[in-house]
């Protein structure tokens, strides 16, 4: 993916690393379109940066086609789509109600499952044709360290950013010798409001940090298959190093949860 001259749609992208990754490729020549359900967000990021919005709701199929083609409509050279959206949710799946709000970990986890995997399979199955068409384009998936390596408290979390890398990995293959290049982006914790109490995590990785060497990795290497800052590795490569079993036993002490 080149950093520059690109004209980028990032659903889920009004608070948090979406935010964030918007202004800054905006900054680098980029324009960008930012995808969020709530009206007056989308507006205060108008004003704000100056970038167009659009209303999307990425847990509704409906939303996401209404949306693809407002945003194919206003920027007929969108080349990127960054499948942004995502929700982690804490589950007790040792009682059917234990999760402290009367839904219990399966509604949790079907709520997750919509987000974070149907939300991206359905964003996708709404641009594809449009991406094809561009002379080249890229798909930006976000996985998650948690995709290589379990946090105990977050099993279907864990397991939607597993189905996303391996679904990368999958649509990689068909689309190879067209237009359309596939981007795993893997974050670890970062400093946002995903989970209670990350934001002041000492474990979590600054956002600013993170969004500025997400650029410059992608500066750096155009053609990476996956967005890797450094923090990440631990959890990417442990079974690869062969200490997974540290790894996961490491990544849960230092769960702030």
């Amino acid at each position: 993916m080149d950093i520059t001259g690109n004209t980028i749609f990032i659903p889920g992208a009004t608070s948090g690393i979406g935010l964030a990754l918007a202004v800054a490729l905006a900054d680098r020549g980029n324009t960008v379109i930012v995808g969020g359900r709530r009206a007056e967000l989308l507006d205060q990021i108008a004003a704000e940066h100056g970038l167009d919005t659009v209303r999307i709701d990425t847990a509704d199929a409906a939303s996401i086609a209404e949306a693809a083609a407002a945003v194919v409509e206003r920027h007929p050279d969108l080349n990127v789509l960054v499948t942004m959206a995502g929700i982690m949710r804490p589950e007790d799946w040792t009682t059917p109600y234990g999760d402290g709000d009367g839904q219990g970990f399966v509604a949790h986890a079907e709520q997750t499952v919509t987000t974070n995997l149907l939300g991206p399979i359905r964003l996708i199955g709404a641009f594809i044709e449009h991406l094809l068409a561009q002379p080249r384009a890229t798909i930006m998936t976000v996985s998650s360290g948690l995709a290589f390596a379990p946090l105990r408290i977050t099993p279907t979390y864990n397991a939607t950013k597993a189905a996303i890398h391996m679904l990368s990995e999958s649509i990689r293959l068909q689309l190879d010798g067209t237009s359309v290049e596939v981007v795993e982006l893997e974050p670890p914790a970062v400093r946002t409001d995903l989970m209670p109490g990350q934001r002041e995590s000492d474990v979590a990785m600054p956002l600013e940090d993170f969004v500025a060497e997400v650029v410059g990795l992608i500066e750096e290497q155009p053609d990476a298959r996956e967005i890797q800052v450094e923090n990440v590795r631990f959890l990417r490569y442990g079974e690869a190093r062969g200490d997974y079993d540290q790894v996961v036993a490491t990544l849960n002490r230092l769960d702030p949860h």
